[in-house]
């Protein structure tokens, strides 16, 4: 049931430790999970170990929250169980307080559609609530006033239920991603390529995804791989994508599949990316990863995004990573010039491109093509026989062929993934070894 709009009325606070703080992506956030931000409280100073902000700025913000009529008070910052039951007794009654973190698995639970996105954001849920149980059994213990303010009401047996849901979702996810690595290798076996798309959310992936398989249909795959969808939303908003969108890419010289995957937001916290690692497969196990930022932002916000997508995609990725600087209909030529060249060092040779109007995205193709494992050649001398001719169909289906010389034998010349040679050996092994 949808909450009346009067009850998403919201003050968003935030502290840091230096300078000035920016509360343009925490109500982004707070936008997209469908609140009305209605007012600001925010701080620069050291933490304050029992509620964050200073005592003074946490009764400024009780106050903002009666003058605004707030009914929601959303932190950007992290707040630790005790934090978070030290500044609810500040605020007034029935007053919801929540952190980041809880505001995005807000987002990650409404955008949640396949059973494997709804695993992954209830499995983030009860590691973000397990420490607030086990805060809140503390305080009980301790005698602390009933209610537990911004803690919710205090269950005995909650931190031992939550301890066997984790395991229980943590099983079942595991047997989501063995059927996920099965159908990646049916789809090299296949002789395709997989090429996945990383980086921040609003960076434009989804809308590159259509760009990149804008005129192929992808119902003449649905026997071969069910999984493909054929739409990717692309909408200006955070977190359109939570699990994974895959197409087939339109390229000339070879069969690619595409993935688009769930954004990279900032100080994301171990146990959140945690929980979606599994999405994050589809970037590991990939042939080729773009990483996609978007250009018209601050040189310094973009070297930070890429800092970070490069410190999770090195920990497991193997495959090689081509920076996409995506929007540059939104910038001039001068701009991504000076762009390129301040981002060199973890950016070497970007490819700049328009996912928008289309601009360069060929680039991109040949760069894709250049980047992917190279093909490998292979003759055939196959014996004139009927099954010789499903083997030949079959090569033409899964690699790039040359010739076909039909006499007294069958041969072919062909490129394909190593993969597709191998098995187009054996094949042609078991067709020699049968008629002989």
């Amino acid at each position: 049931m949808t909450e009346p709009q009067t009850e998403r009325r919201a003050v968003v606070a935030k502290r840091v430790d230096s300078g000035r703080p920016d509360t343009t992506e925490i109500r982004d956030l707070a936008r997209a999970a469908g609140y009305d931000v209605v007012g600001e409280v925010t701080q620069t100073r050291t933490e304050d170990p029992a509620t964050l902000l200073g005592e003074g700025k946490v009764a400024t913000l009780a106050r903002r929250v009666v003058e605004t009529e707030a009914t929601v008070v959303i932190f950007d910052n992290q707040l630790g169980p005790y934090q978070t039951y030290n500044v609810g007794n500040e605020l007034p009654e029935g007053v919801r307080l929540i952190d980041r973190f809880r505001l995005i698995l807000e987002i990650f639970g409404q955008r949640a559609q396949t059973r494997k996105a709804q695993l992954q954001v209830e499995l983030a849920e009860l590691r973000y609530e397990l420490p607030r149980a086990e805060a809140k059994a503390s305080l009980a213990r301790r005698d602390e006033r009933p209610g537990f303010m911004g803690l919710g009401e205090y269950d005995e047996s909650r931190e031992r239920d939550i301890k066997a849901q984790i395991s229980r979702i943590r099983e079942e996810l595991e047997q989501i991603e063995e059927t996920e690595e099965h159908r990646r290798e049916q789809r090299r076996e296949s002789g395709f390529d997989l090429v996945a798309l990383a980086g921040y959310t609003n960076a434009g992936k989804s809308t590159l995804l259509r760009r990149l398989a804008e005129d192929v249909d992808v119902d003449e795959n649905e026997d071969l791989h069910p999984d493909l969808d054929a739409t990717a939303e692309s909408e200006d908003r955070l977190f359109t994508t939570l699990g994974t969108t895959t197409r087939r890419a339109d390229m000339d010289q070879r069969d690619v599949l595409v993935t688009d995957t769930v954004g990279f937001i900032s100080d994301l916290p171990h146990w959140l990316v945690e929980s979606f690692k599994s999405t994050l497969d589809s970037v590991y196990r990939a042939d080729l990863v773009l990483l996609v930022v978007d250009v018209s932002e601050p040189v310094e916000e973009i070297r930070e995004k890429l800092v970070t997508c490069h410190d999770t995609l090195y920990e497991r990725n193997e495959a090689p990573i081509v920076t996409v600087l995506n929007k540059i209909d939104t910038v001039d030529d001068e701009e991504v010039a000076r762009k390129r060249e301040a981002l060199s060092a973890l950016a070497p040779n970007p490819v700049s491109v328009s996912a928008r109007t289309g601009e360069r995205v060929d680039d991109l193709r040949e760069r894709i093509h250049a980047e992917l494992p190279d093909y490998e050649r292979e003759r055939l001398v196959l014996p004139m026989t009927d099954d010789t001719m499903s083997l030949v169909s079959w090569i033409h289906d899964h690699a790039q062929v040359d010739s076909v010389d039909y006499g007294d034998q069958v041969v072919v010349e062909f490129e394909a993934r190593p993969a597709i040679v191998e098995r187009s050996r054996a094949k042609a092994g078991d067709l020699v070894e049968a008629s002989a």
